[in-house]
């Protein structure tokens, strides 16, 4: 007898004479039921075996389709109950589906630099919401000091309703650049004046606004590879030639930079914890790398997202703490430590550049919201988030032990290394000939959230693997996710 999902799964068609690819088929039509009402917020779908066999078409096609919907926030996987129709859409106003024809000529006409953009753009997933194994990007929100964030946030709609509700500064709220440099000076060994410290929402923007202000289309940007994504897409918006530069045990090969782009522009580096492969750059290639851009009288953009969760007793020295040519702009974000969708974000820039990036930031931006600033600042004024960072440091350190302890029974299948910071690492498959793609799509069809580090490359690279986070995870997400991937191994073998 077929269940509810699957009388109504069976009106899916699939038609092999269109162009459309018969994932995007399937995809397309369980999104569609979804979203008119057919299947209700926590039904089950049959496996991904029965829909293949039922539909017609290979299993690897159906992970396809419902591997995307879970990443779209449709579906959710449960380890060990099955794939669900998000309880995010129980009770929602059914959507008529849009017809799947799109008139061409009616499509707005895009500049040529877009769509080169456009084209060149790496895929970015939707960012993480909830916590599970093995989420990245997102902190242990469960953790989070919300009572003092609450009484902080209450504190600033008594007594300065007006000042935190109207329009802000464009570079940010001065306590809180203020606030930001005492940190940065305390945490970082970064000695900066607060008028070099602009707030920004988050560190995409900062990005966008460096590479809008110092480069020109077609100028060279040192980009680690593999990168990030979203800063990735930054430098491309902005027109920039992408130089993917290969990453080692000691982090970005300067050497290979001067090889391929002697007169590059800029230089985007994450030395304090390798975005993906969780590297650390060594003091050597931070001075070559400091030395390389003086010479080229270029910039380096420093990406420090995590590099408050360092495990050992002192982390090496930021580049902007040993820049003395005024060369580094420092990146910060909020998202990691505190949490994603606070906005908030900041640069440090060279004294020689705050009165450009000041007119620039006055003429082009309104600032972000002044609330959320205020409270920020108390939070480090009153040390609160000083304390926040020391707990968070040691729970991040717990729990990459936790990870390891339990990726010993993959071993004979992936290397988990060891990061010396943040909340993600990387694991190395053992057979070079394990497809990532295929492995990324099995794990997260059965619950799990993985990457695979293709996705962060602009060049191929020699070895393949996956980005595992274990910041959100608890030990019982740890647990249950390591022995999924062991029996996603033995299946394989």
């Amino acid at each position: 007898m077929k269940t509810k999902a699957g009388a109504i799964l069976s009106s899916i068609r699939i038609d092999r004479s269109l162009d459309r690819k018969i994932s995007v088929q399937l995809y397309m039509g369980l999104r569609d039921i979804i979203l008119s009402g057919g299947l209700n917020g926590g039904e089950r779908l049959p496996a991904t075996r029965t829909l293949a066999s039922e539909l017609g078409v290979s299993r690897t096609t159906a992970l396809d389709a419902v591997s995307r919907l879970i990443s779209e926030g449709l579906l959710e996987s449960r380890i060990g109950a099955g794939t669900f129709v998000s309880h995010t859409m129980t009770g929602r106003t059914p959507v008529k589906p849009k017809a799947a024809k799109i008139d061409a000529e009616r499509a707005p006409r895009l500049s040529p630099s877009t769509m080169r953009a456009r084209a060149m753009f790496a895929e970015r997933r939707r960012l993480p919401h909830k916590s599970q194994a093995f989420v990245t990007a997102l902190p242990a929100l469960h953790a989070f000091p919300m009572a003092q964030w609450a009484r902080l946030s209450a504190r600033h709609l008594r007594s300065d309703r007006d000042a935190v509700m109207g329009y802000g500064n464009p570079y940010g709220l001065p306590r809180l650049r203020a606030a930001i440099a005492t940190h940065l000076n305390a945490s970082r060994g970064i000695q900066c004046d607060p008028e070099q410290v602009f707030v920004v929402g988050g560190a995409q923007q900062a990005f966008s606004l460096v590479g809008g202000m110092l480069l020109d289309r077609g100028e060279k940007v040192w980009f680690e590879n593999p990168g990030a994504i979203g800063a990735r897409n930054a430098f491309i918006s902005c027109g920039a030639e992408l130089v993917a530069v290969p990453v080692d045990d000691e982090g970005i090969v300067v050497a290979d930079g001067l090889a391929k782009a002697p007169d590059f522009r800029l230089a985007f580096v994450t030395p304090s914890h390798q975005q993906p492969l969780s590297k650390v750059l060594s003091l050597s290639r931070r001075l070559a790398l400091l030395d390389a851009a003086d010479r080229a009288d270029a910039f380096i953009v420093e990406d420090d997202y995590d590099g408050d969760f360092y495990f050992g007793d002192q982390p090496l020295p930021t580049l902007k703490s040993i820049d003395t040519n005024g060369r580094v702009i420092y990146v910060g974000t909020f998202s990691k430590t505190l949490f994603p969708s606070l906005r908030l974000g900041f640069l440090v820039a060279p004294a020689s550049m705050v009165e450009a990036m000041s007119a620039i930031f006055s003429a082009a931006l309104s600032g972000v919201p002044t609330w959320p600033q205020a409270i920020v600042a108390d939070f480090i004024d009153e040390g609160h988030f000083a304390t926040h960072i020391r707990t968070m440091r040691h729970h991040y350190r717990q729990r990459h032990e936790l990870l390891h302890a339990h990726a010993r029974q993959i071993e004979p299948h992936m290397l988990v290394q060891r990061a010396s910071a943040g909340f993600h690492t990387v694991g190395y498959f053992t057979d070079p000939g394990r497809s990532e793609e295929d492995f990324v799509r099995e794990a997260n069809a059965a619950g799990l959230t993985l990457s695979g580090i293709g996705r962060y490359c602009l060049a191929p690279i020699d070895r393949k693997g996956v980005v595992i986070g274990y910041g959100a995870a608890n030990e019982a997400d740890i647990r249950q996710g390591m022995d999924v991937l062991a029996r996603l191994f033995a299946t394989a073998v």
